[in-house]
């Protein structure tokens, strides 16, 4: 395999959960982080970029976790770009534990964004160069395909979308949808099971101000599942829409 990056990271205690593992969200973060130092690696940035008003948005996305790294554990996260087109790349990772483990796997669709226009454009040429590609995936599936919402939710909460839930680019941050997901669930699933993969789709965008519904479904067919959706109150325009699975099965 060749053309791909790699960065460590020591877990820290603010991204565990109550039984000093990582958390989904946490493992995310890290994942985006990988994707940034990529970027400067090869000098486009995501600051320099901004200067520029231009961006990578998160189209779709699919999470699967093997295995949680522990408090003060080190991992290793491999990155590269598995294809592209002249507006979007498809970014895969590989989680390795410190003795080289596979613990995850994620892969996702990004786009090339004008911030003020607020739409995809070309890729920078050179970005295309630098980066080149590795053809190998890391997770053999399709996250272009359509997900379902929710039809009948067993959980709901609401959400008011504040100046700190959006990003650089001034909308709402992926892994802030991830929280408002989770923090639908009762403690009850949180607690006694642990997220095993997670596959979403990013659909529209929410702003400051407006009021948040977090729906989730337990799955009739597949106790396992869950379906989510993510949708702006007043006009019921659906935002994001997700699919969980866990194990440990204690609640259900």
């Amino acid at each position: 395999m060749k053309n791909y990056f790699e960065k460590e990271f020591e877990l820290r205690f603010f991204e565990m959960n109550h039984a000093a593992l990582a958390t989904p969200t946490s493992m995310l973060m890290l994942l985006e982080e990988t994707a940034a130092d990529h970027c400067q690696s090869i000098n486009y940035g995501l600051y320099d970029l901004i200067k520029q008003n231009v961006g990578w948005v998160l189209v779709s996305g699919r999470l699967e976790m093997y295995e949680y790294p522990a408090y003060k554990e080190k991992i290793i996260i491999r990155t590269w770009l598995s294809s592209y087109s002249s507006i979007r790349g498809i970014r895969e990772n590989i989680i390795y534990n410190s003795k080289r483990k596979i613990i995850g796997k994620a892969k996702g669709l990004w786009l090339f964004f004008d911030i003020k226009k607020r739409k995809p454009i070309r890729i920078f040429e050179e970005i295309m160069n630098k980066w080149s590609f590795c053809k190998t995936q890391s997770i053999a599936q399709n996250i272009n395909t359509k997900i379902s919402p929710t039809k009948n939710a067993d959980f709901t909460k609401e959400f008011y979308v504040n100046r700190f839930d959006t990003d650089m680019n001034k909308h709402v941050s992926n892994i802030k949808y991830l929280h408002w997901l989770m923090e639908s669930l009762p403690e009850k699933i949180t607690l006694n099971n642990h997220m095993t993969s997670i596959d979403g789709r990013f659909t529209a965008e929410a702003h400051i101000g407006n009021t948040i519904i977090s729906q989730t479904e337990i799955d009739k067919e597949d106790p396992y599942k869950l379906i989510h959706s993510i949708k702006i109150k007043d006009t019921q325009q659906i935002c994001a829409i997700a699919n969980t699975t866990w194990y440990n099965k204690l609640y259900f």
